[in-house]
């Protein structure tokens, strides 16, 4: 058996704190990386553009003159769009748009015998959307984040992403902003975009300040997230991108070990972790692995991932214990691969998106699956949702009370002021009733 996965033997009923400590994970490196990121958002947010323009000189080694991209560039860009993108695209976004339109949050009225109170749902006036750059081209994530944004009623959205040698986003990148109708284009990225879109600049050009910020990126656009998130909502601080395989000797080992390898091929950081019963499993899963690395494009940065100390096998002794491991990894990304999945899924109350079946890859929902592949990681699906319409609405309460309907609650009202010693919210009630 080649062993490119570490294996970690679970003990059946071992405590949650313990395991918690067990499963793989990455070093924590945010610490670092806001450290990091503080001088340069703090910059931006006191010299505007001029310290947007200089940080993507020093990181990106691009020099710019304009950062909002010229909007004759997003039409060039969509008219050399292969047709073959585009077609893809287009389904993407037809089958996320009709998700997210069944997502809409919907108000409700509760009605005290003509008192009313009401929740109803509102879209954020402005977001920010980012769209990483780097190792790979993610016109998908363009997807991602302005389909919601737009089917929730987001009046302005604006896009950035980092420059390549050019001075401008990859083309692919404004092709799909453009097919989409986003035409207000940054050309920034990392942290020196985030600071830009929590507070905004007007030195030569003008980027107005957002409600929120959403997108996937690297550990300085997480660090620097978590520095604007006092000023303005931001949809997670996510890390390196991570699957979990729940799998069982039902499971064909190709379709697993394609599975992760897939995560891999993102980033040395990420995480593939396959969680099984079936010591059998795990020697065909590791045969299947280094096969299939070896026709891989990306092989050194797949080996890389695996050898961290985020990715492994946990080997467990029940279905039970695989369901226990899977909830307390809360996994951005979880595949099950086991006889009956449904009702191994049914058990799962943790994870970002779960894949069901042999047929229900993680790439499927990065691209196709109408579901959203910006996800909460590292551990965070515990109580993190994906990215969805949701991200771009928040909720208000509506309350009308009639006279009888106050005077039917005024008593509990004013022993409940009484109770926390705030005598003038009982008076403002009493006053009334004396009305």
């Amino acid at each position: 058996m080649n062993e490119l996965l570490r294996i970690i033997k679970v003990p059946a009923g071992i405590a949650t704190r313990e395991l918690r400590s067990l499963v793989p994970r990455a070093h924590d490196s945010l610490d670092k990386a806001r450290s990091s990121v503080a001088p340069v958002v703090d910059d931006v947010r006191d010299r505007g553009r001029a310290a947007v323009i200089d940080a993507t000189s020093r990181f990106d080694g691009v020099e710019l003159e304009n950062v909002r991209v010229p909007r004759e560039e997003l039409t060039r860009a969509l008219a050399e769009l292969g047709s073959g993108v585009r077609e893809a695209l287009e389904e993407s976004v037809a089958r996320l748009r009709q998700v997210s339109t069944r997502d809409v949050p919907q108000g409700s009225t509760t009605d005290f015998g003509g008192s009313v109170v009401s929740t109803r749902w509102t879209p954020v006036d402005r977001v920010g959307l980012y769209v990483p750059g780097g190792r790979a081209v993610y016109p998908s994530t363009v997807v991602m984040n302005a389909v919601p944004a737009q089917v929730a009623g987001v009046g302005s959205l604006a896009l950035a992403s980092p420059p390549g040698p050019s001075g401008l986003p990859h083309p692919v990148v404004l092709a799909t902003a453009e097919l989409l109708g986003v035409d207000e284009v940054w050309a920034m990225g990392g942290a020196q975009a985030i600071a830009a879109f929590a507070y905004g600049f007007d030195d030569g050009e003008a980027c107005e300040p957002v409600d929120v910020i959403t997108g996937p990126g690297n550990a300085y656009v997480a660090g620097a997230k978590s520095l604007v998130r006092s000023f303005v909502g931001v949809d997670s601080i996510a890390g390196p991108t991570e699957i979990i395989v729940c799998a069982d000797d039902h499971a064909r080992p190709e379709f697993v070990a394609a599975d992760l390898i897939s995560q891999a091929e993102h980033d040395p950081l990420a995480a593939s972790v396959l969680v099984t019963d079936s010591s059998d499993l795990v020697a065909r899963v590791q045969d299947e692995l280094a096969r299939q690395i070896e026709e891989a494009t990306h092989r050194e940065r797949i080996r890389e991932a695996f050898a961290g100390s985020q990715s492994g096998v946990l080997l467990v002794e029940s279905r039970a214990d695989m369901v226990r491991v899977a909830n307390v990894y809360a996994g951005e990304h979880v595949e099950v691969m086991i006889e009956n999945p449904h009702e191994f899924a049914q058990a799962l109350r943790h994870g970002g998106t779960i894949f069901i079946g042999d047929y229900s890859p993680v790439a499927l929902g990065d691209y196709c699956s109408g579901s959203n592949h910006v996800l909460p990681t590292s551990g965070t699906a515990t109580h993190a949702s994906p990215l969805g319409v949701h991200s771009f609405m928040k909720s208000s309460q509506v309350v009308s009370y009639t006279r009888n309907g106050l005077l039917d609650v005024a008593d509990h009202i004013e022993t409940l002021a009484d109770a926390e010693n705030l005598p003038a919210h009982g008076y403002a009630v009493h006053l009334r009733r004396e009305s």
